[in-house]
């Protein structure tokens, strides 16, 4: 028996005033009932200037589309690929902020949140919903949005932790019962499993792990079978944790804090997925400014954080949110990560990526690209790994980060790369041992 009335999604979204900064939740718990009413508000002329946040969404964003230019304005934390040509093209924007700070710039005030449209599960008979799938900063925005539409779907599983929250802190209901967007991920490729060997050779009975998404997590994953005792203390964490799971390797037995759970803020992966932390214990769907906040994180031990980069340069600065000046993805976590594992007793901050393109192109380059950004510093950087093997660079000099660097590149670019650090170091370079 329904303890909630409920409205068309046409109706809810007529809250929706211009001028107004609008929060989705995220990845595959964006409401797209809500975002298809909005829309149609858009096209009847009914609304201008509207300012849409979230983090990473899956399924369509029609919002970002040149044609709302003047009725909608994507500002989000994160470039994901729906947005993408948009964003490029400037029709759509990105605000540049860590992951664990979204929450922050609700509840400080920074950002004004007058509207929060979110996806929940059915209510239990205490009242209570789920988030599922997106606690994040959906949490935040719940907390200080002036209303609160949420759509009400059996398929958002009930996930425990901060995500549990009372149905009084839901203005407007709307009901729905399509299943969750999912997420498909490639098989990983010959270099990427090989890169998966080299990070697993530094991941130590007892880790903690944090680790993003797509085929070169999962060569990671695969490879961690004869683990023992492993955690879960991440962003957010997808299929190719499961056999490790049942397989009793990740068992959060050796955390100092949130022991015997899997601690994550959003997740993004197959039904399977879904599935696996509905009602279950095991999983605790966190605050961002909980699951991010590199002291929480270095609490526990042998924190290993395993990120990518789309370029590093000679020095160690690591790009990992733009291919030159076009946006291609954001700051995400990557930062509080590297810098709890850091601070963690026996933690490995490190960062995983191809020596190469698809195009040939070495990815570690003798300086970023003009107009690239440095998410993780010279001076954060520890671990990079490649398919030619994984240095540390944390206590290095520049010159001798120089010479690591190109001794895990691609053998077709050494010679190159060597060269531009005999031109920026002068002749001493070759004497570094």
């Amino acid at each position: 028996m329904k303890t909630y009335k409920t409205v068309s999604a046409t109706e809810a979204v007529k809250s929706v005033k211009s001028g107004d900064h609008l929060h989705f939740s995220s990845v595959a718990a964006a409401p797209q009932p809500l975002i298809k009413a909005l829309c149609a508000r858009g096209d009847a002329g009914e609304l201008r200037n509207v300012y849409i946040h979230h983090l990473h969404t899956e399924g369509p964003a029609p919002y970002t589309d040149k044609r709302y230019e003047g009725v909608f304005q994507h500002n989000a934390f994160f470039v994901a690929s729906n947005a993408r040509p948009n964003v490029q093209a400037g029709y759509a924007d990105y605000i540049p902020v860590f992951l664990s700070e979204t929450q922050k710039l609700y509840r400080s005030g920074a950002l004004p949140c007058d509207v929060a449209m979110i996806q929940v599960s059915s209510p239990d008979k205490h009242g209570f919903v789920s988030l599922g799938t997106s606690v994040d900063a959906t949490l935040a925005a719940i907390e200080t949005a002036k209303t609160v539409i949420a759509v009400v779907n059996p398929h958002v599983p009930r996930a425990w932790g901060d995500a549990i929250i009372p149905l009084s802190m839901i203005d407007i209901f709307v009901d729905d019962d399509a299943l969750l967007q999912p997420a498909h991920f490639t098989e990983p490729d010959e270099v990427e499993c090989i890169i998966g060997k080299h990070c697993a050779a530094l991941i130590e009975d007892g880790a903690t792990l944090q680790m993003g998404i797509g085929a070169l997590p999962n060569a990671v994953l695969s490879q961690l079978g004869n683990h023992k005792n492993l955690g879960i203390h991440t962003e957010m964490f997808a299929d190719g944790v499961l056999p490790l799971v049942k397989k009793g390797v990740i068992n959060g037995a050796a955390k100092s804090i949130d022991k015997g759970k899997m601690v994550s803020t959003f997740l993004m992966g197959s039904q399977n997925c879904y599935d696996f932390i509905d009602d279950n214990p095991m999983v605790a769907m966190m605050d961002v400014g909980y699951t991010n906040d590199p002291h929480i994180i270095a609490q526990n031990p042998k924190v290993t954080a395993i990120n990518s980069a789309v370029q590093v340069d000679i020095t160690g600065q690591v790009c990992a949110d733009s291919i030159g000046t076009k946006f291609y993805s954001g700051v995400g976590g990557q930062v509080d990560f590297i810098y709890g594992a850091s601070l963690s007793k026996g933690g490995k901050a490190i960062i995983a990526l191809p020596s190469i393109t698809n195009k040939g192109v070495s990815k570690i380059a003798p300086t970023l690209n003009l107009g690239a950004g440095t998410v993780t510093t010279r001076a954060h950087v520890h671990w990079i790994v490649t398919e030619y093997g994984a240095v540390n660079l944390y206590g290095k000099s520049l010159q001798e980060r120089a010479k690591l660097l190109i001794s895990i590149a691609h053998p077709d670019h050494r010679e190159d790369l060597d060269k531009a650090a005999f031109e920026r170091f002068g002749p001493h370079f070759h004497f570094v041992g």
